[in-house]
């Protein structure tokens, strides 16, 4: 995993990093596990307009990005902006609870294993306007799960889409969400105005102890809380709130979605959580049950797993399969 600092505007960080890429001889496109075919680049001819409304600021810096790499704007979009879209790949798992003063939100980020190394953790400070943050990524600009100055964290499962919208795609809401916001509640008050174009789940939790899961796609959306009665939230590649259910796409391969859902959900039922960090890196890493135990020969693999605990402003990330590698504490972001 790579580890990057950022800091400018939108612009200035984008054309620093991809210029810097340019003089190690790095070409992003270089590296784009698809084609970058003409229903790509359509695609992302319709949405932007809705970011240029709603997100400019990403497209300056993937402007910036693009300049930095002697390429056109328009190649690094289409690569972006049908991510989630257009043959989505990563499959993911979520949780987020309280547990003894701690609020925590918890993820494996899976992924093909080929893409392992060029996957990046960044640090985000700008010099014109938007939340600092730290989040972890596969596809630079957006962002798979993070956290930001103010305690707010969030991370993504992507959905198969049983039906395709124009506009913001699953990573880019999601730091739309750390850039922009303060708490769940401003989230989710986001997500319910933004132009949504793919299908997902998102999982946050924040530093005054909200924690919920939002199932959504280009046409409806759902949340669930935490509360007395609802102890846990968790999301895995497919959705299970009952208004999005009739949107879910069977007979797809989604590395054993459902599996992993029993997994955590089996794992809450066993009782009093004493220590919800030390429980979540177990989750995590497969001592209740399938989450991360794939078959790396068949392509399949968790590429790094991440826990926040907002309520003691603290981070753990295994850069790699939780169940072979450890965790380590990440005390160079302050929120």
């Amino acid at each position: 995993m790579y580890h990057e600092r950022f800091r400018g505007s939108h612009y200035e960080i984008g054309w620093r990093w991809g210029a810097q890429l340019f003089k190690c001889g790095k070409f992003l496109l270089d590296h784009v596990p698809f084609p970058i075919s003409q229903e790509r680049l359509v695609f992302a001819e319709q949405c932007r307009p809705f970011y240029e409304k709603w997100y400019p600021e990403i497209l300056e810096e993937i402007r910036g990005i693009a300049e930095g790499q002697n390429v056109e704007p328009e190649k690094l979009e289409a690569v972006l902006f049908g991510m989630y879209c257009i043959m989505p790949e990563n499959k993911c798992s979520c949780f987020a609870f309280q547990a003894g003063g701690q609020v925590v939100l918890a993820r494996n980020s899976d992924f093909l294993p080929e893409y392992e190394k060029l996957s990046m953790n960044c640090i985000y400070k700008f010099s014109t306007g938007g939340n600092h943050f730290q989040g972890n990524t596969t596809a630079y600009v957006e962002m798979e799960d993070g956290v930001n100055e103010y305690g707010l964290a969030i991370g993504l499962t992507s959905v198969f889409p049983k039906k395709l919208g124009y506009g913001l795609n699953a990573g880019m809401l999601l730091r739309y969400g750390l850039e922009k916001c303060r708490s769940v509640n401003a989230f989710v008050e986001a997500l319910r105005n933004l132009p949504i174009a793919s299908s997902q789940t998102f999982t946050a939790v924040d530093r005054a102890g909200t924690a919920a899961v939002i199932e959504c796609n280009a046409e409806k959306m759902e949340v669930c809380y935490v509360d007395e009665r609802q102890k846990y939230v968790s999301a895995v590649n497919a959705f299970h709130l009952n208004e999005m259910k009739q949107d879910r796409v069977e007979g797809i391969d989604d590395w054993s979605s459902e599996e992993r859902y029993q997994t955590i959900r089996s794992a809450f039922s066993q009782g009093e959580i004493e220590d919800a960090v030390s429980f979540a890196m177990d989750v995590l890493s497969g001592k209740h049950g399938f989450l991360c135990q794939y078959d790396r020969k068949a392509g399949t693999d968790t590429v790094w797993s991440v826990i926040y605990d907002v309520g003691s402003k603290k981070i753990f990330r295994c850069e790699g399969n939780p169940s072979r590698k450890k965790y380590a504490e990440d005390d160079r972001f302050t929120f």
